[in-house]
């Protein structure tokens, strides 16, 4: 049963982040994209603070482990934002919603950020199956966290790939494909945590470094920017938004557990 939600929630994570990103670029919700910067932000850190890493502090393992464990993620985390940015030759401009990626040369840049989507998808997977074998409830939240701070990122896969009108589903098609890996992750973490279970609160902490790194790195500072007071409230309600919702999906969750 774990392995089946397992496979579902990394498969909606991967895939329906996609195509939520794509309704965001192409669709009629492209007006909705800061709203949705605001609420996966909300999302992201209620998930962490809120839910994981109170899971791992209930076990057996010290505070000042899993600490160092959140300190080194967070510092893992940076490293790998700043190799991936070096290695792929693409900046992220904060001056819109999504991210824009300037590239040296247009096809092998295209692969680089499908590699570079892929090999960042799996590991959500990881984060996904890791939160899934502690609690039903934690997978849950866990990937829809992951869906919501994935469509940002692949709004600017998107418009990477996508080099004129014409190219949109081909576009769709292969970041798609990359998000599809997310299951081939939660496959890995299953068998990992499994032969690793003592270490699970370490997993935990591990998902909560990635989700606040992101929220606080990637995320917020595309919010911080000059607002009318009208846009500012919006900005806060929805980041609101985002933890409230949650809160009520882990009280479902937990009277349906």
């Amino acid at each position: 049963m774990t392995l089946v939600a397992i496979i579902i929630g990394t498969l909606v994570a991967g895939i329906g982040s996609v195509w939520l990103a794509a309704a965001l670029s192409f669709g009629l919700l492209a007006r909705y994209t800061q709203h949705m910067l605001s609420l996966a932000a909300g999302a992201l850190m209620a998930t962490a603070f809120m839910h994981l890493l109170p899971e791992a502090f209930e076990s057996q393992v010290s505070a000042h482990d899993l600490f160092l464990v959140l300190l080194l993620g967070l510092v893992f985390f940076f490293l790998l934002d700043k190799a991936e940015l070096w290695h792929h030759g693409h900046e992220h401009h904060h001056h819109d919603a999504a991210h824009h990626h300037e590239l040296a040369a247009p096809q092998p840049g295209s692969w680089a950020v499908l590699t570079g989507d892929s090999v960042h998808c799996f590991g959500d997977g990881i984060l996904i199956a890791s939160a899934f074998m502690a609690d039903m409830r934690l997978g849950t939240l866990a990937a829809l966290a992951v869906l919501a701070h994935e469509v940002p990122h692949h709004m600017g896969d998107l418009m990477v790939l996508r080099t004129g009108a014409n190219n949109r589903r081909m576009a769709l098609v292969k970041v798609s494909l990359a998000g599809a890996v997310t299951a081939l992750g939660g496959l890995m973490g299953y068998w990992l945590v499994d032969q690793l279970h003592g270490y699970l609160p370490y997993f935990l902490v591990v998902a909560s470094s990635s989700f606040v790194y992101v929220a606080l790195a990637d995320l917020i500072p595309q919010l911080q920017k000059r607002l009318t007071f009208p846009q500012t409230v919006a900005q806060v309600t929805w980041l609101g938004v985002g933890m409230g919702l949650v809160t009520l999906l882990s009280g479902l969750a937990r009277h349906g557990h």
